[in-house]
């Protein structure tokens, strides 16, 4: 055990699950942010519990041979991203060791047991995100800012450039800030209380702006979240925004909302959103699928990806085209629209009603007749359904439902697809299909949707055992 401020040399010889360095003094385990694997630092302890405490790299008096230049200037401030100074190599093979280990040591798999097929890395790790949030307050000289939150708090890190980002963000992000000069619009401004680390109360206007785009129809939408019932000047601000993408033939505005949201809250939509300008939506395509996405809808945030990772779903799935599909968690339908296209007839139950509408304008939106969704619990609506050969989940990242699974074992289908965003509670589920379930791990792919983050997407396939 160390002292507050005490100064060490450590070598840092893994990452956390939180993309921190690990260094063990004296067998005392020390996390310490922004090193790499082969770093020898100088480190200044900031917390030290029993078992385990947190230091601050001071000094690299050796750089790992994986260590890189970031290439964004605010990046160790910036809560967005874990590795920018880590080579895109090492990240791959810390994502795959991820996802692996939480399978063996919280699934309980043996190390034979877990069929794990070569990570899918991304061809482009920058610019990659069609979707971003980004906070509006005020900064500690009360000018407005706009950016990033840092990591663990709600100050907000004052950029209108991010690297992982759609690009034409940093134009959308400039002229919302003169417009708000311009006319005099103030940003929102919470109180947070020290105990409890929430929002207490607040004033002004402008809380966030959330911006959307179409890699592949190059729609854009815009939505900016006020702390009111109006924007002042909201014809004006959507002239200037068309003004500024004026001649551009790769992009277009298609949308622009307001959302009301005049709750002290961390979350960022209130329930109301009233379209200024276009449609309440942009359409964007996955390979030939079409698709209508709101400011509310969950789609996948890096296209390129996404392709394979679903195009992974389908193979894992094996439709010849005679198999009746349930798609459960299936969102506004991205999934099950790709399984129609080799299914019999697909089932997307959905608990979220507006997805389900969303959905069903989807499957309209591409003339697909076989794909069918309902609003509800998996475990309701699944008696009204028939039988399943194969079920496809991708649940959040707080994995499935317990009673989700007992249906699935429950009905027994030949194969299970998990699409999973958190390894951890993929290995929990795992262990529950793959013990008393009866199934058996036949893949497992990560695919990395999230370059320069620690996160990473995973899909496996379960058979079931005879």
């Amino acid at each position: 055990m160390f002292e507050k401020n005490e100064i060490l040399e450590l070598q840092i010889e893994a990452i956390g699950s939180e993309g921190e360095g690990i260094a063990h003094a004296n067998g005392y385990t020390l996390f310490v942010k922004d090193t790499v694997p082969g770093d020898r630092i100088e480190a200044r302890v900031v917390k030290a519990g029993k078992n385990y405490g947190y230091a601050r790299c001071e000094r690299i008096i050796e750089p790992s041979t994986d260590r890189i230049e970031p290439v964004c200037p605010i990046s160790k401030r910036c809560g967005g991203c874990q590795f920018q100074h880590l080579s895109y190599e090492a990240e791959l093979k810390f994502k795959q060791k991820k996802v692996f280990n939480c399978i063996k040591r919280i699934g309980g798999f043996s190390d034979e047991a877990i069929p794990m097929l070569p990570i899918i890395g991304c061809e482009e790790i920058m610019h990659y995100r069609n979707k971003a949030q980004f906070p509006v307050g005020v900064n500690k000289v009360g000018e407005t800012v706009t950016g990033f939150y840092a990591e663990r708090s709600h100050e907000i890190v004052d950029t209108t450039k991010c690297y992982i980002q759609f690009e034409e963000n940093e134009l959308i992000l400039d002229t919302l800030m003169a417009f708000m000069k311009k006319y005099k619009i103030s940003a929102y401004e919470e109180k947070i209380n020290p105990k409890t680390k929430k929002p207490e109360k607040a004033k002004g206007l402008v809380r966030h702006i959330m911006t959307r785009k179409g890699f592949a129809t190059g729609e854009i939408g815009i939505c900016v979240v006020i702390n009111g019932d109006v924007l002042p000047k909201d014809d004006e601000f959507t002239a200037i925004v068309l003004k500024a993408f004026e001649g551009r033939s790769d992009v277009r505005i298609s949308s622009i909302c307001v959302n009301v949201n005049k709750k002290v809250t961390n979350v960022i939509f209130g329930d109301e959103l009233k379209c200024i300008y276009g449609e309440p939506y942009i359409v964007d395509m996955i390979e030939d699928v079409k698709f209508k996405i709101s400011p509310f809808s969950f789609y996948q945030v890096n296209p390129a990806q996404t392709m394979k990772l679903y195009g992974k779903a389908l193979e894992f799935a094996d439709l010849t085209g005679e198999e009746v599909v349930w798609d459960l968690y299936c969102g506004i339908g991205t999934i099950s629209l790709f399984l129609a296209k080799k299914a019999k007839e697909v089932y997307g139950v959905e608990i979220v009603e507006a997805a389900v509408v969303n959905a069903r304008e989807n499957a309209k939106l591409n003339g697909m007749e076989n794909v069918h969704f309902t609003v509800g619990k998996a475990e309701d609506e699944a008696k009204k359904l028939p039988k399943p050969d194969v079920i496809v989940v991708d649940p959040p990242r707080k994995g499935c439902d317990e009673k989700l699974l007992e249906t699935i074992m429950n009905y027994k289908p030949e194969r299970v697809v998990y699409v999973s965003c958190d390894p951890a509670t993929l290995a929990r589920d795992l262990k529950v299909l793959c013990g008393d379930g009866g199934y058996r791990l036949d893949k497992v792919q990560a695919v990395d949707q999230f370059s320069r983050g620690v996160h990473v997407e995973s899909v496996v396939r379960l058979s079931i055992e005879y």
